[in-house]
C-alpha cells in the first residue's frame, strides 16, 4: 500500500489539491490532519499518522517534507500548481543531469528543457538518477546541463529539500544533446 498511498499524496500535494478538499497555503503546506481525513475519504480508510510518517520516511526520492512543527506536510518539488518553495538561488555544480526519453530528443534539440505542466525543469546531479526518471517515460537517454554556463549567464537555480535541482527551463544552447543521441544509438 504504501506506494500506492505515496503516488495518490503526490497527486494530492503536487496536482490537485482542491480535487480532493485540500488547501495548500502558499508556500504548499496544508495540515497533516486534513490531508490524512482527505486520504481516508479517497479509498485509504486504514491511513493514520503513523502511516503517514512512514510514506515520508521511507520515500527513497524524498518527495515530501514535514514541517519542523510536525503540524503540516508539502512535496519538495514537482508542482504543476503555483506554489513559492521559499527556496534561495544556488550556485549548481558544473555539469548537472535531465533524464528523458529518446522520443523527446528532437523537440529538445529545438527548444531545449521546458517544465511543461510543472513550475520547474527537474535536473539531477548524478547520471543513475536521470537514467531513472528517463526509463519513466520510454527509451531513456541522460542530457548534459551545462549548468556552471547558465548560472555564469545569469540563470537562477534552486535546490530543493530532497536534492533535485530546480531552474525555471534549460535553453538547448546548455544541452550536449548530439553526445547524447551517439550513446543512445551505440546502446
Amino acid at each position: 500500500m504504501s506506494k500506492e498511498l505515496s503516488k495518490f499524496i503526490s497527486l494530492v500535494l503536487r496536482h490537485e489539491p482542491t480535487k480532493f478538499g485540500v488547501v495548500l497555503d502558499s508556500a504548499g503546506w496544508t495540515s497533516i490532519d486534513v490531508l490524512i481525513d482527505r486520504i481516508r475519504a479517497s479509498g485509504f480508510p486504514d491511513v493514520d499518522r503513523a502511516a503517514l510518517d512512514a510514506v515520508v520516511e521511507n520515500n527513497n526520492k524524498k518527495r515530501f517534507t514535514i514541517s519542523d512543527d510536525g503540524l503540516r506536510i508539502r512535496a519538495a518539488q514537482g508542482h504543476s500548481v503555483e506554489v513559492d518553495l521559499g527556496l534561495a538561488s544556488k550556485q549548481p555544480p558544473a555539469v548537472l543531469y535531465h533524464g528523458t526519453a529518446t522520443t523527446n530528443l528532437e523537440s529538445i534539440k529545438d527548444k531545449g528543457l521546458l517544465p511543461g505542466k510543472r513550475q520547474h525543469v527537474h535536473l539531477s546531479s548524478d547520471q543513475d538518477t536521470a537514467i531513472s526518471v528517463g526509463t519513466r517515460y520510454g527509451k531513456p537517454v541522460v542530457l548534459s546541463v551545462d549548468a556552471s554556463r547558465m548560472f555564469e549567464d545569469g540563470i537562477r537555480f534552486f535546490q530543493a529539500e530532497n536534492g533535485v535541482w530546480l531552474t525555471d527551463t534549460v535553453p538547448a544552447k546548455y544541452l550536449d544533446i548530439d553526445q547524447a543521441i551517439a550513446a543512445t544509438r551505440s546502446r
